[in-house]
């Protein structure tokens, strides 16, 4: 990385955009003596983007977009944590404002957050012309949270450990498409994780055959990946933290049996949720279902979208670089 911390010339904003992911697979381990869980998960980016602009300014962060009062605009925000990280890391004494504006769900388990520090990272990276690459990108996204390396890097990736190492599945190209039905309200992730815990400390010690059922290993879901049958993945996805989902928020189940009733291919909550992934054969039978959907007033907003898309990268640069 270079000393020289000095600002580009002409450099003053950088707008960058980073996708939403969500979870073809994810298997959860139980809680470990640090308090996080083993994840085993196929993450997948999909088109619904936060757009983030970085400028030398004042120190401040303005949200915009659906959600935006949800969102804090304080330093814990996790952009102004990452253009912090950036700054004291070059050692520089530039005031930088970052202006936020949400395409992807609140609290919606499709990692918005993660995706507003991912494109702060890119973004300042080329303000303060660091000139870090990907992987010392990633490296320090890991730093402000498990999903924060796979929204730099896009596409599909195999994550382990809290889900921040990554490795890239090149053959899983195929285009996917998904229905995302929005739910009012949101559900905290560290919560959602503490109910799965509760759960499953419920089983009965005398009977392991008895309670939560785990997602099994990867490789028939990473092999269906490398065809273009989306009813075999279909018949693939898992999501172990569904089941904590809909104890916190019961009103969901509606919401799956609605969108499988539609004719979605599959039906589960995204990540930690409270959004539901429907996912169909092509655009029209998604657009279908998502007409569906909405009629039976099950959801706040529906959308329709698809996936696998690239990573963070830069939309705007003055510096023309």
């Amino acid at each position: 990385m270079p000393c020289d911390a000095s600002i580009p010339a002409g450099a003053r904003a950088v707008t960058a955009v980073a996708p939403a992911k969500i979870n073809l697979h994810l298997g959860v381990g139980d809680v470990r003596g640090d308090g996080y869980h083993d994840l085993l998960t196929v993450y997948r980016a999909v088109d619904l983007w936060e757009r983030v602009t970085v400028s030398l300014d004042d120190d401040e962060v303005v949200v915009t977009g659906p959600g935006a009062p949800q969102v804090p605009t304080d330093r814990t925000n996790l952009a102004a944590r990452a253009v912090d990280l950036l700054r004291d890391e070059a050692g520089s004494d530039a005031r930088i404002a970052i202006r936020i504006h949400k395409g992807v769900p609140v609290a919606g388990g499709m990692a918005g957050g993660s995706a507003d520090a991912a494109a702060a990272l890119v973004a300042t990276d080329r303000l303060l012309g660091l000139g870090l690459g990907r992987a010392a990108l990633e490296e320090r996204a890991a730093r402000l949270g498990s999903d924060v390396p796979f929204c730099i890097r896009g596409g599909t990736a195999l994550g382990t450990g809290r889900g921040e190492k990554l490795a890239t599945l090149l053959h899983a190209r195929a285009e996917q498409h998904i229905v995302v039905a929005l739910a009012d309200g949101g559900l905290s992730t560290p919560t959602v994780f503490a109910e799965l815990d509760r759960l499953r400390a419920e089983r009965d010690p005398a009977d392991p055959e008895r309670g939560l059922p785990r997602a099994g290993g990867v490789d028939p879901l990473v092999a269906a990946l490398a065809g273009d049958d989306p009813a075999a993945v279909a018949g693939l996805l898992a999501n172990d933290m569904e089941a904590a989902a809909l104890s916190l928020m019961p009103a969901l189940r509606r919401t799956l049996c609605v969108g499988r009733e539609a004719g979605a291919l599959h039906g589960m909550v995204s990540g930690s949720g409270p959004t539901c992934l429907f996912f169909c054969t092509d655009r029209d039978h998604a657009i279908a279902v998502a007409a569906e959907i909405s009629e039976h007033g099950v959801a706040r907003e529906v959308r329709v979208t698809r996936g696998p898309v690239g990573g963070a990268h830069i939309v705007d640069d003055p510096t023309g670089k």
